[in-house]
């Protein structure tokens, strides 16, 4: 194969030869990698990363030498004199020293280059980074996570996972990400990325063991009604996370969604995935296969079949692992049984669901809002308690004034109302949007909302009035207020996500 004269230069031969060496160690750590697991999950840095972005430096150096040599070949063509390749002559003095330095500085600033492009690396993961560089952007996403169960776990844990190709898929991403944030181009709220989110079998199960038994775990919920006295209900629920063989039989527990025995799929038509038409139960073991359907939500074969099959997961469930928006009642609630705010204070709960539930166009603004309504609340309803529990009324408003920070952001239109959290079922239908008797078989097998399912009441009511189960025996639930027997048709979330 003919080449140009113009390629005969030093600039373009060294070009082809850094090409041609990082292609071959391109090639060579991706088989290590591949068959061997050579060098773990950072090796796809250096394979997608800093050795592609050397080699196609060296593929640029062979045109520029060539641009800057064509004068040069063109005068010894018109002379009809051969362009000859250039010679190294190592008898030089001049030439050897000259090689030396260039090759040494050439290693020297390939090590440099490749632990900078490793640390930088490490920055563009670390969590500070994914929080705090665009702040006001990301505040409600880094505020939430920072008082999260997932809070030690680094954002990339579970947004990228291990691996170059998710990394890679991930900055291509991120991109775009940044033109948005630059051009003011993002949406308020964030959406929550559902569609193209990594399955969590590949982020989720590399920690939490969906094959262990869990063994049963006791929950203890305070809550404080708006009445005078805040009154405090307490209600203890042993949770059935997963499933066991019990005196009368086997019993499901609620890790039994992602049991490898079975397989659940469902079709949804909304984009969060909030309304859930159509669910399909398979037994693995037994091949056996239902579909349940929601008799007040009908679809047509046609629509249904347009719409994705999803295999539930961890995440259908467990949504808002990092991120949870707290409602006004659940982190007042938290406030008054750790005593930041005190519950003697007459009303405290009243007001403060009053002032929450209100929207403000600022965080400075609800702040403002927060203090002076609180404050005129209690000159005017108790006047003596404003020099006589002055401290304790100071520390409350500050105090919701902290939960507001933490949970909701006017800014970016984001709070509770933004992102319904599927556990449970009290602020959004959560559980609800399949366990609600509506789901049916042709045959009438319903998917039941029975509390017993998922839990069962072993005590509940107020500190001097609790009434405690029997040999484990469930207790029937009582509202705290009476609402007509309202608890026993209707879904939680029909009032308590709209409470004020």
């Amino acid at each position: 194969m003919k080449l140009p004269s113009s390629i005969k230069n030093y600039i373009s031969i060294i070009g082809a030869v850094l090409a041609v060496f990082n292609l071959a160690a391109i090639l060579s750590l991706m088989i290590l990698n591949s068959f061997f697991n050579f060098g773990g999950n950072y090796i796809g840095l250096f394979i997608y990363m800093v050795l592609p972005a050397i080699m196609i430096g060296g593929l640029l150096m062979i045109p520029i030498g060539m641009r800057l040599n064509s004068r040069r070949a063109r005068r010894a063509e018109a002379a009809g004199e051969k362009l000859n390749w250039p010679v190294l002559n190592f008898n030089n003095v001049a030439t050897r020293n000259a090689s030396m330095i260039f090759i040494f500085g050439t290693i020297f600033l390939i090590i440099i280059s490749s632990v900078g492009s490793y640390e930088a690396f490490h920055i563009t993961e670390s969590v500070e980074f994914c929080g705090k560089l665009c702040h006001n952007v990301m505040e409600p996403e880094y505020t939430t996570y920072q008082g999260s169960s997932h809070e030690r776990v680094a954002c990339v844990e579970c947004h990228v996972g291990s691996g170059a190709s998710w990394y890679v898929k991930s900055k291509m991403s991120g991109m775009y990400q940044v033109y948005s944030v630059l051009a003011k181009k993002f949406p308020t709220p964030i959406p929550t990325p559902i569609a193209n989110l990594r399955p969590a079998r590949e982020t989720c199960e590399q920690c939490h063991w969906p094959e262990k038994f869990y063994d049963r775990k006791l929950k203890i919920k305070e809550t404080f009604l708006a009445d005078k006295t805040n009154t405090e209900e307490i209600i203890n629920l042993q949770m059935k996370t997963s499933s066991k063989m019990t005196a009368a039989g086997f019993e499901k527990g609620i890790h039994q969604h992602i049991s490898p025995d079975v397989r659940i799929e469902y079709k949804t038509t909304s984009a969060n995935r909030q309304v859930i038409p159509w669910v399909r139960y398979t037994n693995l073991k037994t091949g056996v296969s239902e579909v349940f359907t929601d008799s007040e939500n009908k679809l047509s074969p046609a629509k249904l079949d347009s719409l994705e099959t999803r295999v539930m997961d961890c995440l259908d469930c467990h949504n808002r692992p990092a991120h949870n928006y707290r409602t006004p009642q659940n982190f007042v609630d938290k406030s008054l049984s750790e005593g930041k705010i005190s519950t003697t204070l007459p009303e405290i709960k009243q007001i403060s669901m009053k002032v929450l539930y209100k929207t403000y166009r600022t965080k400075d603004s609800a702040f403002m809002a927060i203090r002076s309504q609180v404050s005129e609340f209690y000159q005017k309803g108790y006047p003596n308690l404003v020099t006589e529990r002055k401290s304790d009324i100071e520390a409350a408003i500050v105090e919701i004034q902290n939960g507001y920070s933490n949970n909701i952001f006017p800014y970016m239109n984001a709070s509770w109302k933004s992102y319904p959290n599927n556990i449970g079922h009290m602020e959004s239908d959560g559980c609800f949007r399949c366990h609600n008797d509506r789901h049916a078989t042709e045959k009438g097998k319903v998917i039941s909302k029975d509390c017993n399912l998922c839990h069962t009441i072993l005590a509940q009511g107020t500190p001097a009035t609790m009434e405690y189960s029997k040999s484990l025996e469930p207790l029937e639930f009582k509202h705290p207020v009476d609402v007509d027997g309202a608890e026993k048709t209707e879904l939680c979330s029909l009032c308590h996500a709209q409470l004020y």
